[in-house]
């Protein structure tokens, strides 16, 4: 890499860490205001999961009792979290575009931290300015 590369690179890594810096207040409150709600295909189960995808809200409507199946009741409700989860993760994923690629945030997400922490990963170039 040649001088005038490498300053520009250092160049854009400083402008990338400044924005980042200056927008961290602001992406804080949004990330923890995401949450999600899903309703499981028979209208039966409904999810709300917060911002990491976590259980903040069940509700089991009355009619499950009508059809005792603990097994079918517990693969809706993971289901539906799921459901929820992506949902959520999805409204994160845009919510950090701006400071990370989705690509790469997505790396995060999928705990591919090989790939995530490569030193030469290009993606960070992409981050609209």
């Amino acid at each position: 890499m040649d001088l005038d590369a490498a300053r520009l690179r250092a160049e854009n890594l400083r402008v990338r860490f400044e924005r980042i810096r200056d927008g961290y207040p602001e992406l804080r409150r949004a990330l923890l205001a995401v949450s999600a709600t899903a309703t499981s295909d028979d209208g039966l189960v409904t999810v709300t999961v917060g911002p990491r995808g976590q259980v903040v809200q069940l509700e089991l409507d009355p009619r499950i009792y009508r059809r005792p199946d603990s097994r079918r009741l517990a693969a809706t409700i993971t289901a539906t979290i799921d459901a929820a989860t992506a949902r959520a993760m999805s409204a994160v994923t845009e919510l950090t575009r701006p400071y990370i690629p989705a690509e790469v945030f997505q790396t995060h997400l999928d705990f591919d931290f090989d790939t995530a922490s490569r030193p030469d990963r290009e993606l960070y170039e992409g981050v609209s300015r």
